[in-house]
């Protein structure tokens, strides 16, 4: 993972770079802002998990992990920015080599800036990069049926519906059922953003990646 991470991405305004300590304030003012926005959407502890003796994280607990994690090549991290300013998040994560070379990816935003195309220009910067530096062979992404914002993100970006799963993660305090849509390595030659701004019918742009 040395080559693929840490890695910042940018496409116009719209940014991916790795999660800080420095972030903690402004990640808690968005979040906070954005309880209700998020809520019918975000993973949730089942009663096992809680019998478990599973707790709560600091935010710094919460970075050392994922710091830890994307060492370990099994999770990339970033904060998702708009000018410069911290919106949200892009996580790729389950990320396993071998024969399998898979992951999947998780994002949420500030609903000041949803509906703006920001997420899909970070979600399509995240595939190539996945598909690419990683050179993972296939990424899911899994999206409740009632998320009609998020369902929007992957049909922007052309990602193909690969089924249904039933009660496939615990959300809002309940298991639920979510579309899988996936992305194999080779479906899109010229990259994802690339097919993203040529469905925009904007001149292409590359991104730019590189370590911090």
């Amino acid at each position: 993972m040395t080559r693929a991470w840490p890695a910042t991405l940018a496409h116009g305004d719209v940014g991916l770079r790795p999660l800080r300590h420095l972030d903690a304030r402004r990640w808690r003012d968005v979040r906070q802002r954005n309880i209700e926005w998020l809520k019918p959407w975000e993973a949730t502890l089942p009663p096992e998990a809680l019998d478990e003796g599973t707790v709560m994280t600091s935010f710094g607990m919460m970075v050392r992990r994922l710091r830890s994690e994307a060492r370990e090549g099994r999770t990339l991290p970033w904060v998702l920015t708009y000018r410069g300013e911290l919106i949200g998040q892009v996580t790729v994560g389950g990320m396993t080599g071998g024969s399998l070379r898979s992951g999947y990816i998780g994002y949420w935003i500030d609903r000041e800036h949803a509906g703006r195309g920001i997420m899909p220009t970070a979600v399509a910067m995240a595939l190539d990069h996945c598909l690419n530096a990683v050179r993972l062979h296939r990424i899911e992404i899994n999206i409740r049926p009632e998320n009609a914002a998020s369902l929007r993100v992957v049909e922007k970006l052309g990602l193909r519906l690969e089924g249904e799963r039933m009660s496939f993660l615990h959300i809002d305090g309940e298991w639920r059922d979510h579309l899988t849509f996936v992305v194999l390595s080779g479906d899109f030659p010229g990259g994802v953003l690339a097919h993203l701004e040529a469905s925009r019918g904007a001149p292409r742009t590359d991104s730019a990646a590189g370590e911090q």
